[in-house]
Formats: structure tokens, sequence, C-alpha cells
């Protein structure tokens, strides 16, 4: 199984130092900060074996050269991004495998914030590390993808078991459920989440991990064929998509 600790890095991004038990195998996922993140591994496991980032952008590979210079760790990239990740040793592509010791991550391509955006997925650890790709009660900024693929990515981990948890790059939910509720005002299980989230804040706890099936629930991004929220819209007849990008468009601007 699976050990993991959240490391707040930067102004609101999160590394994953992770751990194979078995094994002892240790990764972490999207090193943003080189001091934040080896402060920790010196704390406790002294060692790295692997770095695994989910995309190119620099909060989220910001810290590869100097822990791969300090622990001489092999970093884990996106084949489709390789030459913009620094560091990048092994490519890894859509649907092929990555194994932390006993702990088996699947590659699941999933573009729209970048082109070569790719999440880490195990069924048997029943989590994924999604980067900037789904947000707790949110989804990621399209800079060089689509909006089709933005949501063709989303679709994909929609589809995932609901009792996955999901490891995201950023604490965004307070601003996120304050947008969902803007457009969704009447889902008890939203107001109900965001008040978790607000004891969570305030006691300076992150809000993740969270559960595939709350998200179902609560992230009007994952919701887009709900009735309620096509109403809200004044979008009762329009597809899925549609309301995606409707959606994706006001929360850039909120």
């Amino acid at each position: 199984m699976l050990d993991i600790t959240i490391i707040s890095c930067l102004s609101d991004n999160y590394s994953y130092l992770i751990r194979d038990k078995k094994t002892n195998l240790i990764g972490i996922v999207d090193p943003s900060d080189f001091q934040e993140v080896d402060k920790e591994i010196s704390k406790t496991y002294k060692k790295l074996d692997f770095i695994l980032n989910t995309h190119h952008h620099n909060d989220h590979v910001g810290g590869n050269i100097n822990l791969k210079k300090k622990y001489n760790s092999k970093v884990i990239c996106s084949s489709y991004e390789v030459e913009k990740i620094p560091g990048g040793d092994i490519k890894k592509s859509d649907g092929e495998q990555f194994n932390l010791g006993k702990t088996d991550f699947k590659v699941i391509h999933v573009p729209g914030h970048t082109l070569g955006h790719i999440a880490f997925y195990s069924e048997k650890a029943g989590v994924i590390f999604t980067g900037d790709t789904l947000f707790s009660l949110g989804c990621g900024r399209i800079f060089e993808g689509t909006f089709e693929q933005m949501f063709m990515s989303l679709e994909k981990i929609k589809n995932l078991p609901k009792n996955t948890m999901i490891y995201c790059g950023h604490e965004y939910t307070k601003n996120n459920g304050s947008f969902c509720i803007s457009i969704d005002k009447d889902n008890k299980n939203l107001q109900d989440r965001i008040q978790v989230v607000k004891n969570k804040m305030e006691k300076k706890l992150p809000t993740l991990p969270v559960k595939l099936s709350d998200e179902l629930e609560t992230n009007i991004f994952l919701r887009c064929d709900d009735e309620r929220i096509k109403n809200n819209l004044k979008m009762s007849n329009s597809s899925k998509f549609e309301v995606f990008k409707k959606l994706r468009n006001l929360k850039d601007k909120f």
C-alpha cells in the first residue's frame, strides 16, 4: 500500500511525498519547491527514488534538478512534453504503467491545461494525482489545449471507481466552492462540503484529498448534464460540452 504526505509549497501548491510500504521506494509528485520538499524528505525517508511530474509548468517541476542532484532520483514524465521537463528520464504515454515498488500506476493522458498533461492513477491504492486537470470543486484553466480536450479529460477521470481519492496540484477549494454555489445554490451536498472546507481552512488543514464520489455530487464541472445546473444557466437544451464551455468561461471571469 501507499503512504502519502502532503507538502505545502509556494503560495498554494501541493507536492506529494509517496512511499510504497512493501519496498520502501520513495517518490515525489510535482515538487514545485526544492527546499520545502527536501525538508520533509530529510526529516522522514532521507532518500528519493523517483520524481513524478504531471506537466511542465515551473510550479510543478521547480524542484526537479536539485532533488535529482541530491538524491540521484529518476524523473518520470509525459512523453508528450519531455523536452520541457527539467531532468526528464523516463517517458510515459497514455495507458502505460509505472511501478513504485508494489504500487502500480497507470498513466492517463489528460490534455487541456497543457497539451502533454498526464495523471498518475493507482487502482490498487485507490488514488489519482491529477495535477492541474481536476481540482477539488473545480478544473484547470485551459492554456495550451482546447475546451474539447479538457472536457474529455474530465470525462476520463469521472469514469474511474467512485472511491478513488483525488490529490490535485493546488489549494483552490474555497474559491472553487464559491463559484460552484453561485451556479448550484440549492445543492445540499455542496452546501455541506463548503462548510467542511471552511472548517478545515480555519484549522490550516489541507482540503485534500477528496473522494471522486463527493466530486461527482458537488463539482459542477463534472455535472454538466445536471438539469438544475442547465436550467440555472438557461441552457436546458444544450449539450454537456456546451455547458462545460460556458462554465469554464464563467469561472475564468469569476
